[in-house]
Order: C-alpha cells, then structure tokens, then sequence
C-alpha cells in the first residue's frame, strides 16, 4: 500500500479551506474550493497581465506598464486575491501551512501552461527574502512554491542565482511610486556565468503592482538571463 494512501486512512484529511472531510487522495482543497477560486482571465495588460473591466478587442498595455520601464517579457497571475486563493496563500505565507504548496504548484501549472509557450523556460527562480526576513520567518514561501512547480514542469532551480541585496519595509499599506521606490536595486545575481542567455520562469505567491517581480528581473536581465517571465498565485 503507498504511503500516502497509508497516512490518509490514519490521519484523515479535511479541505484546508472548508473543512470538508476526504478530498481527494493526496490532496487538501476539495473540489467544491477549487471551483470557488476566482480565476483570472482575458482581457488584461499584455505585459504585467492586470486583468481589465469590459471588452477589450486588441493588445492592451495597462497605465502603470505604458509608464514605467518594464524588464520582464510578461507575467501572469493565476487567481485573484480574494475568497479561496487570498486564505491559502496567507494560511502558506504566514501560518506555515507547507502542506498547501502541493495543491498551488497544481494551479500555478495549470496557469504556466495556459499563458505560455511549451519549452519556453530553461530554469525556475523565486523571488528571495532577504536572509534576516526569512530567518525570522523560517522559510520562503514563493521558494516552497518554485520547488514544488519546477518538479512538475521538469525546470530545474536557478541555482540561487537571485539575491536580495537589503532588507525593505513591507510592501502591503505603501503607494504605487512607494513600492517601486522601496525595492529599487533591492536584488542582485550570482553565478551569472551559468545564468547567461538562460529563460528563467520567476515565481511569487502575490503581484499587486508588479514592482518586485520588475526588479527582480532587471537583476536577472543584467546578470545575463535572456528572458524572464512572472507567474503568480494571484494578483492583489
């Protein structure tokens, strides 16, 4: 008998959102919670990929894309921040619910293959924490998430190519002007030998105004990294 289906029968599971007892094997969001995530889709920003009201019949670029210097070649969010996908994310981020990262890999594939192109990667990274963040905080969600989704992508790890070079100040109750300000240069790369003229899938729980995600790849792009594409969990 696997393990896993061992481990079930003498520790039942319940949905991690709903309490449902017994979703299906190997998994903690029942399918009722899945139909409930509040998926993202067309139209949107052709590059940051925020999702826009109403119709919209040719390529569109968002006010904060058409304004900025963008470096990654388009990111893309699965879910939005709210209801099913908003409780996972915080109940994996802040209350060290490991066991969720499975069920989210599953969506952020899900996502990766809808948005782009088979073979388009060459390496997965995730968005660092700075080394005192996460020593606090004892580990790197978007890192359990990147590792989970790499496995089924077949990607391997970047290496840690990526680095946060400084701490910063949560990003949550700052101003669009002030989230870029606040993690300007904050990362760098290492070992750009190995990264140079590789495509790097980047991947983090949340993108809200895409300024982390944006200076990440400027690290990526100026370390030797060819392309750099986001996916997301779900966008703030």
């Amino acid at each position: 008998m696997p393990l896993r289906v061992l481990l079930d029968l003498l520790y039942p599971r319940a949905c991690a959102h709903c309490g449902r007892p017994d979703p299906d094997a190997g998994r903690y969001l029942c399918w009722d919670c899945m139909a409930r995530v509040d998926f993202i889709q067309p139209p949107f920003c052709e590059l940051c990929g925020d999702p826009v009201g109403g119709r919209v019949g040719h390529a569109y670029r968002c006010a904060l894309c058409s304004d900025r210097a963008v470096y990654f070649d388009a990111a893309r969010s699965v879910a939005r921040y709210d209801g099913v996908a908003g409780a996972l994310i915080r109940d994996l981020k802040y209350h060290g619910a490991f066991w969720l990262a499975a069920d989210l890999a599953d969506l952020l594939a899900a996502g990766v293959r809808s948005h782009f192109e088979t073979g388009a990667f060459d390496a997965i990274a995730a968005v660092p924490l700075h080394p005192a963040k996460q020593r606090v905080r004892g580990y790197n969600q978007s890192a359990l998430l990147a590792a989970a989704l790499g496995r089924r992508l077949g990607l391997p790890p970047a290496r840690r190519c990526l680095c946060r070079l400084r701490p910063d100040r949560s990003q949550t109750h700052l101003t669009v002007p002030e989230r870029a300000a606040n993690v300007a240069h904050a990362f760098g790369t290492r070992w750009n030998r190995w990264l140079e003229g590789r495509r790097i899938l980047l991947v983090d729980d949340v993108m809200t105004t895409g300024a982390t995600v944006n200076d990440c790849a400027r690290a990526l792009k100026e370390g030797g990294a060819a392309a750099v594409r986001v996916i997301t969990l779900a966008r703030g």
